[in-house]
């Protein structure tokens, strides 16, 4: 039986990894990194800085393959059925890399940004695969330190607040207005600041893009001050990379605890 291993791999800094997860590196055969494209070549790189970080040179074998295109314009009805056409194009990728590169009884990888379980298709990809039955293999999952634990720790400020829940959700889903019943939300994938929309609102932003990586950006404070600042640094930062991923935490200041963790750092 091949063996597959999902490692979190943290959000780029090569300390982040657990030490399962280097358990898990040493005992992989072949790693699986699918590329993105010239403009985000930077995401194979750091990949590659972490498998330099933790394996002797030349122990190990790496083979690319490129990912599929989504159709980021489709939205609405046609956003779930556009994903779910990615995600059968990633299959039949994740089939062949399986079936092709890894022989009987070895053991693959595929290297995951921040934490597998957190807003990430490998593992449903991996499912749609054994479920197409054309190639059998077991899969384990290693988890990394997110994104979002990444941010809050950056910024020295807990996700949430004493008897407070915390919600994660999407920039899709935060343009349709702000989450009842919570106070602290977490936001991931938002490709259009839908923070601004409540720029007049008592709210403090914390946000970071390129978390862990020496590209690593930060900016936190009322939105009213900061959000033109990240509006800025963030267009600029997609300028010169061709890419940015970024997070933030929205915090309603009128509902402190009153803790001194819960007051944002002053803007970076």
């Amino acid at each position: 039986m091949r063996e597959i291993h999902v490692i979190g791999i943290g959000a780029g800094d090569p300390d982040q990894l657990t030490l399962q997860a280097v358990k898990a590196l040493r005992s992989t055969d072949v790693f699986f990194l699918l590329d993105k494209g010239e403009v985000k070549g930077d995401l194979i790189r750091l990949r590659r800085d972490i498998l330099d970080a933790h394996l002797p040179a030349g122990s190990y074998r790496v083979v690319e393959a490129r990912d599929p295109e989504r159709d980021r314009k489709a939205g609405g009805a046609a956003y779930a059925p556009a994903v779910g056409d990615w995600r059968g194009a990633r299959a039949g990728i994740y089939e062949r890399l399986i079936a092709e590169e890894l022989d009987e009884g070895g053991t693959g990888a595929f290297l995951v940004w921040g934490d597998p379980t957190l807003y990430d298709s490998t593992l449903a990809v991996l499912e749609e695969v054994r479920e197409r039955g054309a190639v059998e293999f077991a899969y384990d999952v290693v988890p990394g330190v997110s994104s979002v634990s990444a941010l809050a720790a950056r910024h020295r400020t807990g996700l949430n607040r004493v008897a407070r829940p915390v919600q994660i959700t999407t920039g899709r889903r935060l343009a349709e207005g702000f989450p009842e019943g919570v106070d602290d939300v977490v936001v991931m994938l938002d490709a259009h600041q839908a923070f601004r929309r409540f720029a007049e609102d008592d709210m403090d932003i914390y946000w970071g893009a390129y978390i862990g990586t020496p590209d690593e950006i930060l900016v936190s404070g009322p939105i009213a001050e900061a959000g033109p600042r990240i509006e800025r640094l963030r267009a600029q930062a997609r300028e010169r990379k061709g890419w940015i991923m970024d997070t933030y935490l929205l915090r309603r200041r009128s509902a402190r605890d009153g803790r001194a963790q819960d007051r944002p750092a002053r803007p970076r």
